[in-house]
C-alpha cells in the first residue's frame, strides 16, 4: 500500500470514528465536571497549608495526613465506617438472596408488585424514613409497646442512638441495591442448566450449590461492591439515629469541614476513606476475579 493510500485509509477511519467521538463528548465532560474535576481539587486541598481566619493557607504539606493516621478517634471512625460497612453488605446478602431468587422467578402483575415492594425503601425521603425510625424505636414508641404487652421485656430498653439501631436502618435502604443486580444474574440463568442438574440425578439442594450460586455471583460481586461503599459513605442515617455517642468517618470529615472550617484536614480524612473503601473493593475484586471469570466463561 502506497503513502497515499495509507493516508486515505486513515482519513476514512478518522471519518467512521468521528460520530462515535462526537456522541461520548457529552458524556465525557460530565464526567470530568461532576467526577474527575472535584476528587483532583479534593486531594489538592488536602497538600494544603492550614491557616487561622480562612480555610487554607499559602503553600503545601504531608502534616494532614500524619495527624489523620496518627490519631486513633480518626482511625478508629474510620475502622468503624469499613467494619460497619462489611456488615451491612454482609446482612443484606443474606436478606437479598432469598428475595431475588423469589424475584426473579415471577412473571407478569406479581413480579411488578413484589418488585415495586422490594424498592419501597427508596421511595421515601430518607429524612422521613429516618424519622419514621425514629418515632418507632422511641422508649415509649410502638415498638417498646408491642414487647411490653407481648411480656417479651419488663421494662422500655433504649434502642435509638445505637449501632445496632444504624446497621437495621442502612440494611432495611440498601437491601434493593443488593436484591437487583442478583435478580438480574438470576433471570440470565437459563433453565436448561437446571432440568440438566436434576436429570443428572442432583437434588434441589445441590443444584442450588452446583449451579444456581455459581452462575449468580456476577450480580453477588455487583451487589456487595454497591452496598459496601455505599454503607461506608452514608453520612445521614448513622448521624441521625447514632447520635453524638458514634463516631463514623463521613460525620468526622463534615465536622472538619463544616464545624471546624478545617477544610485541607476534612479533604484529607476524605480521601483516606476512599482510598481505603477503593483497597477494600480492589481485594474483594481480585479475590475473587477467577470466579467471576469461570461463571461468566
Amino acid at each position: 500500500m502506497s503513502c497515499h493510500e495509507g493516508r486515505v485509509a486513515a482519513r476514512a477511519a478518522v471519518r467512521r470514528l468521528l460520530p462515535r467521538l462526537l456522541l461520548g463528548l457529552p458524556a465525557v465532560a460530565l464526567l470530568t465536571l461532576f467526577f474527575v474535576l472535584p476528587y483532583v481539587e479534593m486531594v489538592a486541598m488536602s497538600f494544603r497549608a492550614p491557616a487561622f481566619g480562612q480555610p487554607f493557607g499559602s503553600g503545601h504539606t504531608l502534616m494532614h495526613y500524619g495527624r489523620a493516621l496518627g490519631d486513633p478517634i480518626y482511625t478508629g471512625a474510620l475502622l468503624r465506617s469499613l467494619l460497619t460497612g462489611a456488615l451491612i453488605t454482609a446482612l443484606c446478602l443474606v436478606i437479598s438472596f432469598p428475595l431475588a431468587l423469589h424475584l426473579s422467578r415471577l412473571q407478569g402483575r406479581w413480579h411488578v408488585v413484589f418488585y415495586a415492594c422490594i424498592v419501597s425503601p427508596l421511595l421515601i425521603g430518607v429524612l422521613v424514613r429516618n424519622f419514621g425510625w425514629m418515632v418507632l424505636v422511641a422508649v415509649d414508641g410502638p415498638f417498646n409497646r408491642w414487647l411490653l404487652a407481648a411480656g417479651l421485656i419488663e421494662r422500655p430498653f433504649r434502642v435509638l442512638f445505637t449501632q445496632g439501631l444504624v446497621v437495621m436502618a442502612l440494611v432495611h435502604v440498601f437491601t434493593p441495591f443488593m436484591v437487583l443486580p442478583i435478580a438480574t444474574a438470576l433471570r440470565n440463568v437459563r433453565p436448561e442448566l437446571r432440568d440438566a442438574s436434576a436429570s443428572l440425578g442432583a437434588g434441589g439442594w445441590e443444584t442450588f450449590r452446583r449451579v444456581t450460586l455459581p452462575l449468580s455471583f456476577p450480580g453477588v460481586q455487583a451487589g456487595v461492591t454497591l452496598v459496601f461503599v455505599l454503607s461506608v459513605a452514608a453520612y445521614v442515617t448513622p448521624a441521625l439515629l447514632g447520635g453524638q455517642g458514634i463516631a463514623y468517618m463521613p460525620a468526622v470529615v463534615v465536622r472538619e469541614l463544616i464545624g471546624s472550617f478545617a477544610w485541607p484536614f476534612g479533604a484529607a480524612l476524605a480521601v483516606i476513606m476512599a482510598a481505603s473503601t477503593l483497597a477494600v473493593v480492589t481485594v474483594f475484586t481480585l479475590a475473587t476475579h477467577r470466579l467471576a471469570e469461570r461463571t461468566r466463561g
